[in-house]
């Protein structure tokens, strides 16, 4: 299978810090990718590099065996998506006015919005249960209001491949549910490909068909949830004694903690 999204000995971070050291990853279409490591572990800055906010240092990406680095940006952005962790928006915009910008790869110099944007908009709103806040300004929205905002967002851009950092860690357990739910939906249905920094190791488990998991800039292991999620990988790089056991209701892999104190 050609790989949608192809890494190739990957170096990169900030100024003269290299975080990111040698990597090397295969995404293919379809997949819902979870990255998953300790703080400083390089999941981020990984991210950013894929989705062409940092230069590499050294390697290179491919997109659909295109370098991205040579893609011009309107091309990239309409293959690709990217929700960030701060969801921090300087400017009163309204709700409706910041989903619209979803379309804006699609549209040409000065053109105005079109029914069939305006559809689009409407129903990446609704998908994330934003749509009744539509004419809300996004300063005025709780973080976790302002995170379903911003994913319906990126949804409008109909990309093929979304990039999320933490897209949950500001929402309430049943809101985290909902929009992982919806993303999974969308990654069966429309084989919207997905690569998703997490840090809750159990919703990486239920969520994703592979996922990664790095350590000091590097692929630690990388395969199925009950490949990557077994006590001995997370012992080795996080430092703390789990047991995994068996979700009873899905039969995925669950990370229980195990206290230093009891």
């Amino acid at each position: 299978m050609s790989a949608l999204l192809k890494v190739e000995n990957l170096f990169g971070g900030y100024h003269r810090e290299t975080v990111i050291k040698g990597i090397s990853l295969d995404v293919n279409k379809g997949d819902f990718v979870g990255m998953i490591g300790p703080n400083g572990s390089g999941k981020t800055t990984l991210l950013r590099l894929m989705s062409r906010i940092l230069a590499p240092q050294k390697g290179n990406i491919y997109l659909e065996r295109k370098d991205i680095s040579a893609m011009g940006l309107k091309e990239f952005c309409q293959e690709v998506a990217f929700v960030a962790q701060d969801t921090t928006i300087n400017f009163s915009f309204s709700v409706l006015e910041i989903a619209l910008m979803g379309r804006i790869p699609h549209l040409k110099r000065l053109q105005l919005e079109t029914k069939q944007d305006m559809e689009i908009v409407e129903k990446s709103l609704s998908m994330t249960d934003a749509w009744h806040l539509k004419a809300k300004k996004i300063d005025e929205l709780s973080s976790g209001e302002r995170q379903r905002v911003v994913i319906a967002k990126a949804l409008a851009q109909e990309p093929v491949l979304l990039f999320l950092d933490e897209p949950t860690s500001h929402l309430d357990i049943g809101h985290q549910i909902q929009v992982l739910d919806l993303l999974k939906k969308l990654n069966r249905q429309t084989n919207l490909t997905i690569v998703m920094v997490l840090h809750d190791l159990n919703l990486a488990s239920e969520y994703c068909n592979r996922i990664v998991l790095l350590n000091e800039g590097k692929v630690f292991k990388e395969g199925s949830p009950r490949e990557v999620l077994t006590y001995q990988n997370i012992e080795a790089v996080y430092k703390t004694v789990v047991v995994v056991n068996d979700n009873p209701v899905s039969s995925k892999p669950y990370v229980v903690l195990v206290p230093g104190e009891k």
